[in-house]
């Protein structure tokens, strides 16, 4: 009888689909590596205040794929609250099909990442108590109220949409 070799494949913490081609999560480790491959992405969108770790940066890199730091504070430290020039940056890059595959990550893929994928939301006209559930739902216990008060007030006429959005827009 031959033995046939499996491979795991393990998403890595908060990992989620936001839409076609386009993925949230945490950052990873190694063994999630086999898994984001399979995806096949092109882009990252790291939201985190510091670089990713060494191991992201080698896959990143091994990958061919293009990371776009954008979570990088002047003065602030990690627990504030994402801006609006990131959100507004990061939907540069969300919008761009030439992007996708694309996954938007940061530390543990809950606040930042939330939020963005939050405003995502609203600019898809998804209703408020839709959003804040999917928000809750990857916060777990450390929900941020400043994050779900930022999504409820944020301004899509903001967002400049490209001539060929992505067809979930």
């Amino acid at each position: 009888m031959r033995r046939v070799a499996y491979q795991h494949y393990i998403p890595p913490v908060n990992f989620g689909y936001v839409e076609n081609d386009l993925y949230r999560c945490g950052q990873p480790n190694e063994l999630n590596f086999p898994f984001m491959e399979k995806l096949g992405l092109r882009c990252i969108v790291w939201l985190a205040p510091e670089e990713p770790n060494q191991n992201v940066m080698n896959f990143v890199d091994d990958q061919d794929i293009q990371l776009h730091h954008l979570g990088v504070l002047e003065g602030g430290n990690a627990s504030d609250p994402i801006t609006e020039d990131m959100i507004l940056e990061a939907f540069d890059l969300i919008l761009e099909k030439r992007n996708h595959p694309m996954v938007i990550m940061c530390n543990i893929g809950r606040h930042r990442t939330g939020t963005v994928v939050g405003c995502l939301r609203k600019l898809q006209r998804w209703n408020l108590a839709s959003i804040f559930e999917e928000y809750r739902r990857f916060a777990g216990p450390k929900v941020r109220i400043l994050n779900e008060q930022f999504i409820e007030l944020f301004d899509t006429d903001l967002v400049r949409i490209p001539v060929d959005p992505p067809t979930w827009l």
